[in-house]
C-alpha cells in the first residue's frame, strides 16, 4: 500500500503543535512553547565552569539555568589532535579544556529531568538538502538514498563543490536525492556564508550568548519533516503560513507536496481527531484491535512494554492466538514509540511464543515499522524469556514529560496509601504525641474526609481503646483541601 502522509501545523501565541498523519493514522506529535522552546542544534559561545578529569568531561555555561556537559568524546577530532590525524589517541579533558575557558558549543540534547543540555565542539550547521560540518573532512551520504549510481553522483558533486568553495565536510540528506547540482552548489554556498558570519559574531560576543539559533518548529517542519511521501502541510496560522512560504519560495522551491493555509472554524486538530489521539497517549494502556492490550510504563531508567491477549481468544490454538496478537503489538509498539517519543533504553515483554519462526516474524515486523521512524533505533534478539531490548535515539522529553508532571499525591509512583494504611499511622502517631507531651489535654487529628469516615466507623472500637490507653480525648477534624495520604496529629 503506497504512503500518504500529511503534516498538520496548529499555531496559537503560547505554541505550536505539528501532527504527523500517515494514512489516517497519527504518528508523530511535535511541541514547541514559546515559553520553554527547545534548544537542539543551537551553537553558543560557552565559558567552562569545572573539568572533571575523572569523567574526561567538563561542565560549560550556556547561559542556561544548569550548565551543558561535554564529554571528551564530543570534542570535535580535529580540535583534539590539531589537525594531526596520524595521532589516533585523544588527549585527556584537562588538556583540551581549563576552566574559565572560552568555547564554542553545540546543543545535541535538551536539557533532560536535572540533566543539563548534552554538548558537542562538532559544529553542523543543516539546510534543505545538506548539513555543512565546518570542522570536519567528512563527505557523508543518507543512507536512506541507496541507489549506488545517485550516492555516488552526490559524493562526486559534494567533492568539488567543497574543494572549489572552501574546507569542511558535509552529509547529503535524503531530500537532495535527484536534486540537480546547481541546486546543491547553491545550498553550500549558502551554508559556508552563513559559517563565516556566525564566527565574526562569535569574536564579540560575551559567553554565555546564543550565536545562532535553529529555526522556528513550523518551518524546521518543511526542512526537515516533509518528504517524498507527503502529500500536504496543513497550518492553520495565515501569519505563519506566510513565513512557511516564503522561507518555501526561497530555500526548497521543489517543495514535494502542497503548504495550504486552512482558515476554517472548526479547530485543525479537532477534523483529524489528533487531540484525543494525544490524550490517548499519556494513559497506560493502549488497546489493540483484537481485543489484545500494551501496558507502557516509562521510568527514569527505561520504558517497559507488557503484551496482554486480554479479550482476544482466537480462532484456532493458543499458539497462533499468541502470534496473532505479538504480530498487532509490534505494530502498535512502532507507532507508540514515535508518538509518546520515547527514548533510551525500551525492553519489550513479548507474549511466550513456543514456535522458532513466529519470534523470528514478530522480530521482523518490529524492525519493519521502526525503520519509518526519524529516531534512530537498535534492536537486540528475543531473549528466551520473550524480552526484546532495544534503544531509541533520545533527542527531546517525551510527549509525557512535556504535557504532564508528577502527582503531588503519590510523587510519580502512580499509587497511593489506602485509607486503612493511613489511619494505622495516625494511631501510632497520636502514641508518639501522647509520650511526648504529657502535659496536653486533648490530641486533634486533621484528615482526609475518607480517613476520618473510617476512624469513626470500622476502627471507632480501635480509637476509643488508644484514648483508654494514652489517657487523653482524641478529637477529629475534617481537612477537606487535605489528599489521602495527608495528616496531622496536633497536641492542644
Amino acid at each position: 500500500m503506497m504512503n500518504s502522509e500529511e503534516i498538520l501545523i496548529n499555531v496559537t501565541p503560547q505554541e505550536t503543535r505539528v501532527a504527523i498523519v500517515e494514512n489516517g493514522s497519527l504518528q508523530e506529535v511535535w511541541i514547541e512553547r514559546r515559553r520553554n522552546r527547545g534548544i537542539v542544534g543551537n551553537i553558543y559561545k560557552g565559558k567552562v565552569n569545572r573539568v572533571l578529569p575523572g569523567m574526561e568531561a567538563a561542565f560549560v555555561d550556556i547561559g542556561l539555568e544548569r550548565s551543558g556537559f561535554l564529554h571528551v568524546s564530543d570534542f570535535d577530532k580535529d580540535l583534539q589532535t590539531n589537525g594531526n590525524t596520524a595521532d589516533a589517541t585523544p588527549p585527556s579533558i584537562n588538556k583540551l579544556l581549563h576552566e574559565g575557558q572560552s568555547i564554542m558549543v553545540q546543543v545535541v540534547k535538551d536539557p533532560l529531568g536535572t540533566k543539563g543540555a548534552r554538548l558537542t565542539t562538532c559544529i553542523s550547521v543543516p539546510s534543505r538538502y545538506l548539513v555543512y560540518m565546518p570542522n570536519s573532512s567528512l563527505i557523508g551520504i543518507s543512507v536512506k538514498i541507496e541507489d549506488e549510481e545517485e550516492r555516488e553522483r552526490l559524493r562526486n558533486l559534494l567533492s568539488l563543490c567543497m574543494t572549489d568553495n572552501r574546507t569542511g565536510g558535509c552529509i547529503v540528506r535524503t531530500a537532495a536525492e535527484g536534486v540537480e547540482d546547481a541546486e546543491l552548489n547553491r545550498d553550500i554556498k549558502f551554508l559556508c556564508t552563513l559559517w563565516d558570519s556566525l564566527q565574526e559574531q562569535a569574536k564579540t560576543a560575551r559567553p554565555g550568548t546564543v550565536i545562532h539559533e535553529d529555526l522556528p518548529l513550523a518551518v524546521r517542519t518543511l526542512r526537515d519533516m516533509v518528504s517524498n511521501d507527503t502529500t500536504v502541510v496543513k497550518v492553520d496560522s495565515r501569519e505563519t503560513f506566510k513565513k512557511m512560504n516564503s522561507f518555501a519560495r526561497k530555500y526548497i522551491p521543489d517543495l514535494p507536496c502542497d503548504l495550504e493555509h486552512y482558515p476554517g472554524d472548526r479547530p485543525l486538530f479537532d477534523l483529524y481527531n489528533i487531540d484525543d489521539e494525544i490524550e490517548r497517549a499519556l494513559g497506560r494502556k493502549v488497546e489493540l484491535k483484537s481485543g489484545g492490550y500494551l501496558i507502557i510504563d516509562q521510568t527514569e531508567a527505561m520504558t517497559t512494554i507488557d503484551i496482554n491477549t486480554g479479550a482476544f481468544v482466537g480462532h484456532h490454538n493458543l499458539e497462533e492466538t499468541i502470534f496473532k496478537t505479538n504480530m498487532e503489538a509490534s505494530q502498535a509498539i512502532a507507532r507508540q514509540l514515535r508518538l509518546r517519543n520515547l527514548g533510551g533504553i525500551i525492553i519489550i515483554d513479548f507474549i511466550d511464543m513456543v514456535i522458532e519462526d513466529h519470534k523470528r516474524q514478530v522480530l521482523k515486523s518490529l524492525e519493519k515499522y521502526l525503520s519509518k521512524d526519524h529516531a534512530k533505533t537498535q534492536v537486540c534478539d528475543m531473549s528466551p524469556l520473550g524480552l526484546v531490548e532495544m534503544t531509541r535515539k533520545r533527542t527531546r522529553e517525551s510527549l509525557e514529560h512535556i504535557l504532564c508532571e508528577s502527582c503531588a499525591t503519590c510523587g510519580g509512583r502512580g499509587t497511593h496509601k489506602t485509607v486503612e494504611t493511613v489511619c494505622y499511622e495516625i494511631f501510632r502517631e497520636i502514641l508518639r504525641e501522647a509520650r511526648v507531651y504529657d502535659e496536653a489535654q486533648l490530641l486533634l487529628v486533621m484528615a482526609n474526609q475518607e480517613v476520618i469516615d473510617m476512624l469513626l466507623d470500622e476502627e471507632a472500637t480501635s480509637l476509643a481503646e488508644l484514648e483508654t490507653f494514652v489517657k487523653l480525648p482524641v478529637k477529629l477534624q475534617v481537612e477537606s483541601y487535605y489528599s489521602q495520604e495527608n495528616y496531622d496529629v496536633v497536641p492542644v
